[in-house]
């Protein structure tokens, strides 16, 4: 696409994940430590006569391309709060590569991309705090989206702390290919009032510090994602047992669980033999992205 504005939206793993309460609205507060990686959804946009959506993709048929995508959603917000800002139209080109419904904030990032693609575009300067504002009305996950970059997130997802350093890691991801509502997985949580994460090592910068650190930390909405996929417990037993692996997990409300590994020769060995042992599964191995 000669000439189109381009983003990538990477996909968001939660590492550590704990709801630590419930405000009187009904929105869960969490503590979680952010990380995204080189996998990603591709975006492009061009001015256009009227405001459209394509999606493509390996994933692409499993996503509407009308108002009920969080893109068009982004892309209506921005023009309402910053009108004449824009082209008069502008199609917009979603190439799906994350599945969907998976616990890798795909939907939200992909909104994310938008806003910084839109923001791209603009006639205008957009201030950072304003588009940071705009995201966190698209839903909890936009926000730590449009940062893109490892962080320790507190309330409803809104209040990001970014991490000066980070090690550099290697991840597997691997999806049964089963959708998961993030309500229902909610609506299972026994308890939501649990512990904080203890304090982040300072500075985060050498993966033993980091693996020692993700021992006392957890997944809390893993148990209620598990009653609706059973297959998760599977998945993450398969990940633990692989050579290299410092932790096996499940991403936010689910059903992508990841490995963390040291080396790209370690991550690309596993995702072999996890792709041998669980025929059917998206499994995929990538590095963290780095800044």
């Amino acid at each position: 696409m000669d000439g189109a504005f381009s983003e990538t939206a990477p996909a968001k793993v939660n590492l550590a994940l704990h709801v630590v309460g419930r405000r009187d609205d009904g929105f869960h507060l969490l503590h979680t430590l952010c990380v995204f990686t080189d996998l990603a959804d591709q975006l492009w946009a061009v001015p256009a006569r009227k405001d459209a959506l394509i999606v493509t993709g390996p994933f692409g048929a499993d996503l509407p391309n009308g108002r009920s995508n969080l893109v068009i959603r982004a892309l209506e917000k921005f023009r309402a709060q910053f009108p004449d800002y824009l082209p008069d139209g502008i199609e917009i080109h979603l190439e799906k590569h994350l599945p969907v419904a998976a616990g890798l904030g795909g939907g939200s990032a992909d909104a994310a991309a938008v806003l910084r693609l839109l923001a791209a575009m603009s006639a205008e300067p957009i201030p950072d705090s304003e588009l940071f504002a705009l995201a966190a009305t698209l839903g909890a996950d936009v926000p730590m989206c449009l940062l893109s970059r490892p962080c320790e997130v507190t309330g409803i997802g809104e209040t990001l702390r970014p991490l000066p350093a980070f090690p550099h890691m290697h991840l597997v991801l691997v999806n049964p290919l089963e959708e998961v509502s993030t309500p229902e997985v909610f609506k299972r949580l026994v308890d939501r009032h649990n512990p904080k994460m203890p304090p982040l090592p300072e500075p985060l910068d050498r993966a033993a510090h980091l693996s020692l650190w993700l021992q006392d930390t957890r997944n809390d909405l893993q148990p209620p994602a598990t009653l609706l996929v059973p297959a998760i417990e599977d998945i993450v037993s398969a990940i633990a047992v692989t050579p290299g692996c410092s932790l096996a997990r499940m991403s936010g409300s689910g059903a992508t669980c990841f490995g963390l590994y040291g080396s790209a020769a370690a991550a690309h060995q596993a995702a072999h033999d996890l792709r041998e042992k669980l025929p059917g599964f998206w499994v995929a191995a990538t590095p963290l992205l780095e800044d």
